[in-house]
């Protein structure tokens, strides 16, 4: 039988064009379109209901907000060894889909909850935990099964291609969630979250099905049909023996707290400048749409080109450079506007280059390590971050009456941010050219 991209010669050069711009192989196509497609589900029910998280949270008292980012602390120590167990127990292809419907079953038992009592401040509260555990772990675990199932040389050119799924659920959950509130409620958006989570499940199942019909591709490929196994501790203690490891945990330690940093000072001058609270929501989800249109862009056309012929260390290094010089202008000029485009450009240029950046890190390390010391990192070692930044914060803002205080301090741990990453770079590129070790 003919070839029909060989019979028709501008189908094939329209197709060699196109793997030229995406940098995509023919074979991979299915991975590309079932990631995304994860991630897209993934996304568009998390972010319907995160402007609503927003607002809960500046409605307890910007004052208070170190106290819920402490009770997602606590919250997510408590989590996480409950993974860590089912981690160890199940197999890797049925790590995801289990704890998502975990997860969806969560949703359910917080819509009938907001039937019965709406205007309950406790149960506002408690999602807003909630929701802030599950969305770390949650994204986690997809990027934890990408890892696991692509090369290093893959995850270079498809990661960021793949989390264009998920800025476009970015933009697309903001939108549904506005237009179908009016209509069924909270609730019915936590439900509708909670089929999307369970639609972005059956597409990490095509995903590994993908793995299964190309075997050869994937040395570890024999033991994905077998448990983990381990203890539920196992990813804590893998980041303290690891130096690798310890060092990617730093590095999202100084991200979370330079991250919260911005965010009690958007929470405060969005207070404020918009003294409504219908405004503020209007306002979160604005800057969101924002946010995930430049996201979009850069993660197609840039952020794959970087990581395969600069590296990695460049999509570390970059942007932290830059929040230290938005940090001093900041300090300069302490005003929503200029708090507005330093917000937008440190969450473009993490979810568009440190994000895919951090996530291939992962995928020089052993299977367990992808699973349990990832989520380790992404959940206990990121909220402990927030909960750390929330209080330095909070703190520097009673203790010195000139905010412009808190804004260097913000720009010297960016710069130490940017130095580390600098540092993970170098030392992937060592691992990439050698063996994947057990110890590491």
């Amino acid at each position: 039988m003919a070839d029909p991209a060989r019979s028709n010669p501008t189908r094939a050069s329209r197709g060699r064009q196109l793997q030229d711009v995406f940098s995509v192989e023919r074979g991979e196509v299915p991975v590309v379109v079932a990631g995304a497609s994860m991630f897209f589900l993934l996304f568009t029910g998390y972010f319907m209901l995160r402007p609503v998280r927003e607002t809960m949270g500046i409605a307890g008292g910007v004052e208070n907000l170190q106290w819920l980012f402490t009770a997602t602390f606590v919250a997510t120590l408590v989590a996480l060894p409950l993974f860590g167990w089912i981690a160890s127990r199940t197999t890797r292809r049925h790590i995801l889909p289990w704890t998502y419907a975990f997860f969806a079953l969560n949703l359910v038992a917080f819509a009938i909850g907001f039937v019965r009592d709406p205007d309950n401040i406790w149960a506002a509260r408690g999602f807003y935990v909630w929701l802030s555990v599950f969305n770390l772990l949650v994204i986690s675990l997809a990027w934890s099964v990408l890892a696991d199932l692509l090369s290093t040389g893959q995850a270079k050119r498809l990661f960021a291609l793949i989390a264009g799924g998920a800025s476009v659920g970015g933009l697309t959950g903001p939108i549904v969630g506005t237009l179908l509130v009016p209509s069924i409620g909270h609730a019915g958006l936590l439900l509708l979250a909670a089929l999307l989570l369970m639609l972005s499940a059956v597409a990490a199942i095509v995903l590994h099905r993908w793995r299964d019909r190309h075997p050869d591709a994937d040395a570890e490929s024999a033991t994905r049909g077998a448990p983990i196994g381990g203890h539920p501790f196992a990813g804590a203690t893998s980041v303290l023996r690891s130096g690798y490891l310890a060092g990617i945990a730093l590095f999202v330690v100084l991200l979370a707290v330079v991250s919260t940093f911005l965010y009690f000072e958007q929470a405060k001058l969005v207070a404020e400048t918009f003294p409504d609270r219908v405004r503020q929501t209007q306002v979160f989800g604005l800057i969101d749409l924002v946010v995930q249109t430049l996201t979009l862009c850069v993660q197609v056309f840039l952020t794959g080109r970087i990581a395969s012929r600069l590296g990695i260390g460049v999509l570390l290094v970059g942007v932290p450079l830059v929040m230290a010089a938005g940090f001093l202008w900041l300090a300069l000029a302490p005003v929503f506007g200029v708090l507005a485009v330093v917000m937008v450009v440190r969450r473009v240029g993490e979810y568009a280059l440190v994000r895919p950046g951090r996530e291939m890190l992962y995928t020089v390390v052993t299977p367990e390590d992808q699973y349990k010391a990832k989520n380790f990192i992404d959940t206990v070692v990121y909220r402990g971050g927030d909960a750390i930044g929330g209080w330095v914060k909070r703190a520097l803002d009673v203790l010195a009456e000139v905010p412009a205080v808190a804004m260097a301090i913000g720009a010297v741990l960016a710069l130490i941010w940017a130095a580390v990453g600098a540092r993970l770079g170098r030392m992937e590129r060592e691992k990439e050219a050698g063996p994947v070790s057990a110890a590491l």
